[in-house]
């Protein structure tokens, strides 16, 4: 269990990084091109790809949130981190400490 639980982590933490860094993307740099210079193309690329990017977090969120026994509310809690500017870097962190802190140490 213990190499699925890192794997696990793993690709939540990927997942985490890559949303959060999109969705910063979308709202400081897409949106204000749309908005402010009429400029529709980034948001046409960005926007599916974030949007993609958080199904997958998604999944990575579930996967982890049950080889790590979380509850349903603390699951779907870490799950809304992906569609809170910053909230996604933060959670992964603390998400990163305390399932480290139940693996083993070697």
């Amino acid at each position: 269990m213990d190499a699925k639980l890192r794997a696990a982590l793993t690709r939540y933490r990927v997942m985490a990084y890559a949303v959060g860094v999109m969705l910063l993307v979308l709202l400081l740099v897409a949106m204000p091109l749309k908005y402010l210079a009429d400029s529709e193309t980034l948001i046409g690329v960005v926007g599916p790809l974030h949007g993609f990017l958080y199904a997958v977090y998604l999944l990575a969120t579930l996967s982890l949130g049950t080889k790590s026994l979380w509850t349903f509310r603390r699951t779907v809690g870490v799950m809304l981190g992906g569609t809170v500017p910053f909230l996604s870097f933060y959670l992964e962190r603390r998400v990163t400490r305390d399932v480290t802190a139940q693996l083993p140490s070697r």
